[in-house]
């Protein structure tokens, strides 16, 4: 028997570190992690003792003898990793980092955190596990986690649970929450600095990439990334209004957002109804006509952004079809070329069986439809007062992937799209920008020609990977901190925790504390229990300020 990696995998690498026998691959370090779909475990060298199982924050591994239909294939993309990438006991988990050493004569080291989203939370993870440290994590909304809470699919809540994994490392007395606290506006950088040795910012990628095609502004016409907010319950998109009259919406883009984007849409409401989508959002979906969304990818299948895992998750979607005509499947030289290659992962083999399958399955009339269509294009957004319809132009690739267009194929009738063509970092006040990158300029996490200022995340390397992939970036970031602190670069603090409080308070007397934040969540949860749902967010910050008052330190 062996243990098994199924959709859920967040490649946080908890359980690398707790495999006796080493078998869990691609490790941090190793060329592939960076672009692997997800962590494997070899069936071969698995010695079914269950401590990755129980390592996982996600609940992504399970015993292959308790997977549930929908993921009894991933017991084959397991083996299918290691058939072309062979174990090789000298290639495993890295060196474990150092804990609990302290910082000797140095004393303790003080950090801020601007942020709280998977990659300021492994960064304060990180710290914490050098033990002599105090960190204060600041975020301008009233809850933590940031994309964990505000980003990932409702239907998703085992991706959450990274967030009750924070919560754990956080109970100690070293960690302080400044929520609904805004660095810039209640604090500047500069008073960061002057209570603190270092800080790191890690405020993620907040906007989103456009189409720059006409017509891109009317109503109707939205970022993928503030219909995720909007469903999610951010208080910045709470209010928002997204036209769900028609019959169709068009999705622009097909990574794994565009693909959670078209589950919310189809998915039948009383299943939303068990997860911890915002009210508001729940509301609308009920009254919403939507029947069909379209898909669109600029490149063809194999180049497809979905992973595998997701685009697998789709086809057990209940009253739900995926609609795939079989001319869209038809590889051009480049694709075909790619698939032939001996080097090809085993999951892009399996990426175009499933798109076949689609194709081959017969739709039911009754179900909603998600379609697919690749090498294909927007190129004008149409309407008098408000979308109406979509231009498409058919692609083809050259050798180096690019996507150019050809020929105009036909028009969409459509009230509703929703461009997922990527996310995009902010400039930060006082602190160096890549503007071609989306980026703060920074080498290994050092923020470029600013001492004792660091960065990491999607605002460090730009917008990609998943969850996990923020431990190793946040590592780098500490480790170079760490190694700037004990050689003594780094400027001590000339005041300490108790008057950081007393000036942010001063300056925000909603402050939200880590104390005041548990009986938030507490109070969330609590609403949820009986109605079967995981909790009933606080969308706005007046119904948290209605329910608690300003000392909230």
């Amino acid at each position: 028997m062996t243990f098994v990696i199924t959709q859920r995998c967040c490649k946080d690498a908890s359980c690398i570190a707790e495999c006796p026998v080493d078998c869990i691959r691609p490790t941090p370090g190793d060329p592939q992690f960076e672009t692997a779909e997800m962590l494997y475990i070899d069936p071969e060298s698995c010695i079914d003792c269950g401590a990755c199982a129980d390592a996982c924050p996600v609940d992504a591994i399970f015993s292959e003898y308790d997977l549930l239909a929908p993921m009894n294939r991933y017991i084959a993309i397991n083996e299918a990793y290691f058939e072309r990438n062979p174990l090789d006991e000298n290639s495993g988990a890295q060196a474990p980092r150092p804990k609990g050493k302290g910082f000797g004569d140095r004393g303790v080291l003080r950090v801020a955190i601007v942020g709280t989203g998977p990659a300021a939370c492994y960064a304060a993870e990180e710290l914490l596990a050098r033990g002599d440290v105090q960190i204060e994590m600041f975020d301008r909304v009233h809850a933590p986690w940031g994309l964990v809470r505000a980003g990932v699919a409702p239907d998703h809540p085992e991706t959450k649970g990274v967030a009750d994994m924070f919560t754990k490392l956080f109970a100690p007395d070293a960690l302080e929450f400044y929520l609904n606290v805004e660095v810039g506006r209640d604090i500047s950088l500069t008073e960061l600095r002057e209570h603190h040795h270092a800080v790191i910012y890690a405020t993620g990628a907040a906007s989103d990439r456009r189409l720059g095609i006409p017509g891109e502004d009317l109503p109707g016409s939205h970022a993928a990334t503030e219909f995720v907010a909007w469903y999610n319950g951010h208080p910045d998109h709470a209010d928002r209004h997204f036209d769900l009259s028609g019959e169709r919406a068009v999705v622009v883009g097909n990574g794994n957002v565009a693909l959670d984007v078209a589950r919310i849409l189809t998915l039948d409401p009383d299943e939303l109804a068990k997860t911890d989508i915002a009210d508001h959002a729940l509301e609308a979906l009920r009254e919403s006509n939507i029947r069909e969304v379209v898909v669109l990818g600029r490149r063809g299948p194999v180049q497809a952004a979905y992973s595998t895992s997701e685009f697998l998750a789709l086809g057990y979607l209940p009253g739900v079809d995926v609609v795939i005509d079989e001319t869209e499947l038809a590889l051009d030289p480049v694709s075909q070329t790619i698939l032939e290659s001996p080097d090809v992962e085993a999951s892009l083999h399996l990426k175009m069986e499933l798109a076949r399958e689609y194709a081959a399955a017969t739709p039911n009339g009754a179900h909603k439809r998600i379609v697919f269509r690749y090498l294909t294009s927007p190129t004008e957004l149409r309407g008098d007062g408000a979308v109406e319809s979509l231009a498409l132009v058919h692609n083809e690739l050259d050798g180096d992937l690019r996507a150019h267009p050809t020929t105009v194929t036909d028009v969409l009738a459509t009230s509703l799209v929703l461009r997922s063509v990527g996310y995009r970092g902010e400039p930060v006040a006082d602190l160096p920008f890549d503007s071609e990158r989306g980026v703060i300029d920074n080498v290994h996490g050092r923020v470029a020609g600013v001492e004792g200022v660091y960065t990491a995340g999607w605002i460090k390397r730009g917008p990609r990977g998943v969850i996990g992939t923020n431990r190793g970036d946040s590592r780098e970031t500490v480790a170079m901190l760490i190694e700037d602190f004990e050689a003594g670069r780094l400027t001590a603090p000339g005041a300490g925790r108790r008057a950081l409080a007393t000036l942010v308070s001063e300056r925000q007397p909603d402050v939200i504390g880590k104390a005041r934040w548990r009986e938030i969540d507490a109070a969330e949860r609590s609403a949820g229990r009986p109605v079967g749902r995981p909790r009933v967010k606080f969308t706005r910050f007046d119904q948290v300020r209605s329910q608690w008052p300003a000392d909230a330190l």
